[in-house]
């Protein structure tokens, strides 16, 4: 039994998201469910956005992650799970506030951990997400 037996689909954007630093890919969709991997404020070049500024970088990572979403027909309300990597936890109160304006009621379960360095030097924070696919897409993916 391979992988496409079992309902696995991956996606990667390259019109949405730069190229992955690694042997990845940017979501898979399996068992129902859409794991995002983790986001840095990057554009489709691969330049990281906001500068030092974690709040920037933070807006940049859901613009990055709600475009993915978008793409296969989920939204923010669908995220059942965050990851979040920060740098210095006590960031953690400035990317908070982007979260709660961006997830409003609809609270995902998370994890957040503090991290001695991210894949890009200057990014301060990095967001893995997943989320549910609609009822009606769950098995067409």
């Amino acid at each position: 039994m391979t992988a496409g037996d079992v309902g696995i689909v991956r996606h990667r954007f390259a019109d949405l998201l730069g190229e992955p630093v690694s042997h990845y890919t940017d979501a898979v969709v399996a068992g129902g469910f859409l794991f995002v991997s983790g986001m840095m404020a990057t554009d489709v070049n691969g330049e990281l956005v906001g500068g030092d500024d974690v709040v920037a970088q933070t807006e940049q990572i859901f613009e990055n992650i709600e475009s993915v979403l978008r793409r296969l027909d989920t939204s923010l309300d669908d995220v059942v799970k965050v990851v979040v990597y920060l740098t210095d936890v006590a960031d953690r109160g400035a990317v908070n506030t982007v979260r709660a304006r961006r997830f409003g009621d609809k609270r995902p379960t998370s994890t957040l951990v503090q991290v001695g360095a991210l894949v890009h030097p200057d990014a301060r924070v990095e967001i893995e997400t997943v989320a549910l696919m609609p009822p009606q897409l769950r098995k067409s993916s």
